[in-house]
């Protein structure tokens, strides 16, 4: 077994593909050098989506395509927020506009 992490086995890898490869893919070479057994690669694939996620050393670049950040410009690998729409559900799971809360002021000095 490997004593290097998942990540930086991750990314010597990507460093001698050059190119950008699948998670799955990646998370199969991984999961080699590291020598997991299988039950192994099912406890820690989790944790690998999530380290790469962090990682900025990686970006996804699409259909789960996962490359070296350095490969890239900025405008390919930024998400403009400004496009992004986020929405709120309420209690039952409903994603409804929700009326404003109106302001109550209770005097107790008085």
């Amino acid at each position: 077994m490997s004593s290097k992490s998942m990540i930086n086995v991750a990314y010597e890898l990507m460093l001698k593909k050059r190119k950008s490869v699948t998670f799955l893919k990646l998370w199969e070479d991984v999961a080699t050098m590291m020598g997991f057994t299988p039950q192994q690669e099912e406890d820690n694939i989790a944790q690998f989506y999530s380290d790469m996620s962090l990682d900025d050393r990686f970006v996804c670049v699409g259909n789960n395509e996962w490359d070296l950040r350095s490969r890239h410009t900025f405008n390919e690998v930024v998400v403009d927020t400004d496009d992004l729409i986020i929405e709120e559900a309420d209690d039952d799971g409903d994603y409804e506009e929700e009326e404003p809360i109106k302001e109550v002021i209770i005097d107790d000095y008085n």
